[in-house]
């Protein structure tokens, strides 16, 4: 029960009988205006830009905005449970409705638990590819607040209605998966000598490559000692990324996340059938006339050292908002990366996906436009793209910098920080601030039992919601606190400004839910839990003062009953919406 979403139908109604009354013009975009909660709790329940968007279209007919404003407002007083309608400002409507209507949310989101919120079920399908990290190590704390972020937008959209794939793309096909395969084989060589891995220069000198050298041991025995890289490359690099994707697999496991669909890069070229699913995607855009053979202008400033005026093929990506057009194949004949991710997100499309989010790390923000531009091209503009840069992740304690160093093997890992402070923080905190902002994660403050602490100042208004259910059974002890019982409480008496704040806030769940998921933004979920929580904690430290207003009235079973009803809302509301980011919900707090 979205009653925004009900008062944007309400609103699109009447601006079509001022469209069929001449008074407005044919062919209007109806879904340019809002209908949200009001700036001022006191200004109302709902507030409408309608008549300021649509001034411009009104102005034959109405003046100012204002008299557009009244027009509607005169509509708007005829709808059900709209206790007063008033013109604020040069248009804006603001829309007070009737106490029976949030006692009717109410009942409904009790009776509804799981699934108030939830969205109706969206057309097309909705592809999120999140972490993908080299499969060179285990994870750190950066890999982690995309894995983290992609993990919560996922939910956010199944749970608002759409059909969501979450995959992971395995860079297996790189340079780096052939260092990791030497370093690897260093560790096997080591096991026949019996002595240190003589890591190569460059490569990887953690020790979670020991235990791949001792698997490859274990497997082969000493088949490849000594033996030319030809004979061992592919076969160690194979092992050595399927045992990494293992540990990786481990570590998203920690945090409850599980991708449904794992993609190998490497198999956009090596088929069993011999089809090249590159060169296919290449030859599609050649089709298309947008590949051509060419010559790109120098880079402005400092010339790179890996540029080369030369003959190229080129994809025609200026033709979809690129800056230059973009190569598709290097100097030795490969394909260049961007061929690659252009053959990938094709196969996407081919499966059906007309929504493709990436889940990137900051340093690739130079990459976006152009992917952007292959997806328009690749799908006829039927498919679109919304890369969500991550930024970056400083690891604190007690605000001094934990250092890390993926190729030195100094470095504190995902794993590590999940065994140290529990998945609860490191989701909700990861979430707790927009993903295009850098992130300061201190390891003692996100396990500190304060109000400073965000995850647990939200999970401790969870425990404090239930301890009051547990606490009026002993208050009252024949006391049926069932939802079935609670909903028929006479929800009028709960008139308090602290309650009926509670209660408008509850109301707002399905559109937050709506709005957040439209917008690819999980954070929002995060700042609502926040913000719910706050406003119970504030009422909750009102009746240390006002005895009268605590939940539990010793003198009233009727008033308890009713004030029970909210709290169990509460609890349901902040529980489906910590789902939602993947953290729990605890009834007690120790």
């Amino acid at each position: 029960m979205n009653i925004f979403a009900g008062f944007q139908d309400h609103l699109a109604d009447i601006l079509r009988a001022l469209i069929a009354d001449g008074r407005l013009p044919q062919g209007l975009d109806l879904s340019r205006f809002a209908v949200e909660p009001p700036r001022e709790a006191s200004h109302g329940d709902l507030a409408t830009n309608a008549a300021m968007v649509y001034a411009k279209e009104a102005k034959a007919h109405f003046a100012t905005p204002r008299l557009f404003a009244e027009a509607i407002a005169a509509n708007l007083h005829a709808i059900a449970g709209v206790e007063s309608v008033e013109i604020a400002g040069p248009g804006f409507i603001n829309i007070r409705l009737k106490a029976d209507v949030f006692a009717g949310i109410m009942r409904h989101a009790l009776l509804n638990a799981a699934t108030f919120g939830r969205g109706a079920a969206k057309s097309g399908k909705v592809n999120v590819e999140y972490v993908s990290a080299n499969p060179t190590g285990p994870m750190h704390v950066g890999h982690g607040r995309g894995a983290v972020f992609g993990d919560a937008l996922a939910n956010l959209l199944d749970f608002a209605g759409y059909d969501v794939t979450r995959e992971y793309y395995i860079n297996d096909a790189g340079a780096q998966v052939d260092v990791l395969a030497r370093s690897a084989n260093a560790h096997y060589q080591a096991i026949h000598s019996s002595s240190e891995a003589i890591i190569p220069e460059g490569g990887y000198p953690g020790e979670y490559l020991k235990p791949v050298g001792q698997l490859i041991w274990d497997k082969v025995g000493d088949e490849w000692i000594n033996s030319s890289e030809d004979v061992w490359l592919k076969p160690i690099r194979s092992r050595a990324i399927d045992a990494m994707m293992d540990m990786i697999r481990e570590d998203l496991a920690a945090l409850n996340i599980r991708h449904e669909v794992f993609f190998s890069e490497a198999s956009l070229t090596v088929k069993h059938d011999g089809t090249d699913a590159v060169q296919d995607a290449i030859a599609d855009l050649r089709a298309k006339g947008l590949v051509y053979e060419g010559r790109l202008p120098p880079p402005k400033g400092q010339l790179p050292d890996d540029w080369e005026d030369r003959e190229q093929t080129l994809f025609r990506s200026t033709q979809f908002g690129d800056d230059i057009d973009r190569p598709l194949l290097k100097s030795d004949g490969g394909y260049t990366y961007f061929a690659s991710d252009i053959a990938y997100h094709k196969n996407k499309f081919d499966r059906g996906f007309t929504t493709m989010i990436d889940v990137w790390g900051a340093d690739h923000g130079g990459y976006v436009k152009r992917m952007a531009a292959a997806v328009q091209a690749i799908s006829g503009g039927k498919a679109v793209l919304d890369v969500k840069l991550c930024q970056l992740v400083r690891l604190m304690r007690n605000g001094e910098p934990v250092k890390m160093s993926k190729r030195s093997g100094d470095f504190i890992t995902l794993r590590d920080v999940v065994d140290e402070v529990g998945l609860d923080a490191v989701r909700f905190m990861m979430l707790f601030r927009k993903n295009d902002a850098t992130l300061d994660f201190d390891l003692a403050k996100v396990i500190d039992q304060s109000k400073e602490n965000a995850v647990f100042y939200v999970q401790y208004a969870h425990a404090r919601a239930h301890s009051v259910l547990r606490k009026a059974v002993d208050a009252f002890p024949d006391l049926d606190v069932s939802v079935q019982n609670l909903v028929q409480a006479d929800l009028g008496l709960l008139n308090d400004e602290g309650e009926m704040g509670l209660i408008r806030l509850l109301a707002q769940y399905p559109r937050l839910i709506e709005a957040a998921a439209a917008a690819h933004e999980p954070h929002r979920v995060a700042f609502y839990l926040h913000d719910l929580a706050s406003c119970f904690h504030g009422h909750w430290n009102r009746g240390d003062s006002q005895p009268e207003l605590r939940f539990i009235n010793q003198d009233s079973r009727e008033l308890t009953m009713s004030r029970l009803a909210l709290v169990k809302l509460f609890t349901q509301v902040l529980r489906s919406g910590l789902g939602v980011l993947g953290v729990n919900a605890p009834e007690e707090m120790r």
